[in-house]
């Protein structure tokens, strides 16, 4: 038995794809006898493998019985899509990680929330632990204030009805006018940072990047375990910002290249 099953799902798959593409060849829809027809299959074997499909979410039925293509797929292309624009900017990531010596974080805003979308590190540049959920931490990072403070009013008061300022250091702001305050007067703008607000030791840089209409930002993040170290991070804050600037130009070109 054991031997068998490998080809005949093999065999099942390739079945499967046939008729995905013969599907997508019929844009109002296809009967399975057609679509049994145009990928040469037994109509028992075709309805078998379109009932899966719409199972799954791969393939809709219509009301007159016809086959078209499912939202499944859609879901598919835009996370491939997000991965073929992400696979361009990732050496970007990497240069400047190398370059500054410190992991480099890559968010996106998206449906109201500040979510990571990529993280490049390494053993000489370690991220941090996200210990909370940048989806929480907004107040309190570098990249969650970039995002903030390049919304308009209205969506960043939105934003922030929805969001308590969590005290996560000792350093977290958590009044909302002294944080719009400190992100309408950052000395680093259009960078922000986050001077060991969201985990202690570490401080971070952020500067605002888009992908087409989606605002997002780039950051890095320095170890600053020690109070002599944390005033070389300080000193080091202008050429950081120095480098970011650049590396989120050539991201959001990256990004807003059409696939």
């Amino acid at each position: 038995m054991g031997a068998d099953s490998g080809p005949t799902l093999i065999n099942s798959v390739q079945r499967a794809f046939r008729l995905l593409e013969a599907v997508s060849a019929h844009e109002n829809g296809a009967p399975a006898k057609q679509l049994a027809r145009e990928t040469d299959l037994p109509l028992a074997t075709a309805y078998h493998l379109l009932r899966t499909l719409v199972h799954d979410g791969y393939v809709r039925k219509l009301a007159d019985g016809g086959f078209i293509l499912g939202e499944r797929l859609q879901t598919l292309h835009t996370a491939g899509r997000t991965q073929a624009l992400l696979s361009r900017i990732r050496p970007t990531l990497a240069a400047l990680r190398d370059e500054l010596s410190s992991a480099a974080y890559l968010t996106f805003y998206e449906e109201g929330e500040i979510r990571v979308a990529e993280i490049v590190d390494g053993p000489r540049a370690p991220r941090v632990d996200l210990w909370v959920g940048f989806e929480d931490a907004g107040h309190a990072t570098a990249l969650g204030k970039s995002v903030l403070r390049e919304l308009d009013e209205e969506a960043r008061k939105e934003y922030l009805s929805r969001h308590t300022l969590s005290d996560l250091t000792p350093r977290t702001i958590t009044d909302t006018p002294e944080l719009l305050r400190r992100l309408e007067s950052s000395p680093l703008a259009p960078a922000v940072t986050d001077m060991e607000e969201y985990s202690l030791g570490t401080v971070c840089v952020a500067v605002p990047v888009y992908a087409g209409s989606t605002l997002g930002s780039l950051g890095v993040s320095l170890r600053a375990g020690r109070r002599s170290h944390l005033e070389e991070v300080r000193a080091r804050l202008e050429e950081v910002r120095a480098r970011l600037i650049p590396a989120a130009d050539r991201v959001t070109r990256g990004l807003s290249l059409t696939i």
